[in-house]
């Protein structure tokens, strides 16, 4: 695999009217193209900051981030953010009419993916007819209509109850390998982060640095749900709950 993204000694300082407080102190990774990697960590450790600065949203105090030549990075937020006055399908053009590129090729594509991922019947819905799993469904297909290299995800299931939480995260991880996306997704679900992903990058306590990396291998390994059943999941789970630096 190829090299899509390298994020060298990042750092990111803020500050405040109390002096500077270090969100990250030391941060380094390559993501490689077609991967889904995960982000896990302490509640407050920066996770979600890293984001930001990946997405353009902030800039690291120092470090720096090497995205590979013509590739582009897709943001989907904890929340689907869909507004509840439009329909579906103006929903799910949003960002390309933002960014005037809101074309007949592309909103062939966009039309494409709501028939294959069965949301062809509610194109002329308006977002409170829908489930909060259909809601989901709904803005990863705004965010892959601008065609994105990279997806970043942050806890893109938490406002969903547990059953809705499995689902989807099973319909978004099955997207995302059919459509041929990379994905870094921060999430508190440690058994969320070993069933998706084929790396876990485990954050320290605030300022966080890199604190360890896992290679996912499971046995017959397929999607989500199935992956849970794998003899190696408990382990993989154990080990980075381990890590996590979290006093109960």
């Amino acid at each position: 695999m190829n090299n899509i993204l390298e994020i060298q000694k990042i750092q990111k300082i803020y500050h405040t009217t109390n002096g500077e407080i270090e969100a990250i102190s030391d941060c380094s990774f390559s993501v490689n193209s077609g991967e889904f990697i995960s982000i896990v960590g302490p509640s407050g450790c920066g996770k979600s900051t890293l984001l930001s600065i990946l997405a353009g949203l902030e800039k690291p105090s120092n470090g720096k981030i090497h995205l590979l030549e013509g590739c582009s990075i897709g943001y989907m937020l904890q929340t689907d953010s869909l507004f509840p006055w439009l329909t579906i399908w103006d929903n799910a053009l949003l960002g390309l009419k933002i960014q005037k590129k809101d074309t007949k090729e592309n909103k062939d594509y966009v039309k494409q993916l709501l028939i294959t991922y069965g949301l062809k019947d509610f194109v002329d819905k308006y977002p409170k007819e829908l489930s909060g799993g259909m809601k989901q469904r709904v803005a990863l297909i705004r965010t892959l209509a601008l065609k994105p290299d990279i997806l970043l995800l942050d806890e893109p299931f938490s406002a969903l109850d547990y059953q809705s939480r499995l689902a989807v995260s099973d319909d978004v991880f099955q997207i995302l390998k059919k459509e041929g996306k990379t994905a870094i997704m921060v999430t508190h679900d440690l058994a969320e982060a070993v069933s998706m992903s084929d790396r876990v990058i485990v954050f320290s306590k605030r300022p966080c640095h890199l604190k360890q990396i896992y290679h996912i291998e499971l046995s017959n390994k397929q999607n989500p749900i199935e992956n849970r059943k794998a003899r190696e999941f408990a382990t993989y789970y154990d080990l980075i709950w381990k890590d996590l630096d979290i006093n109960v």
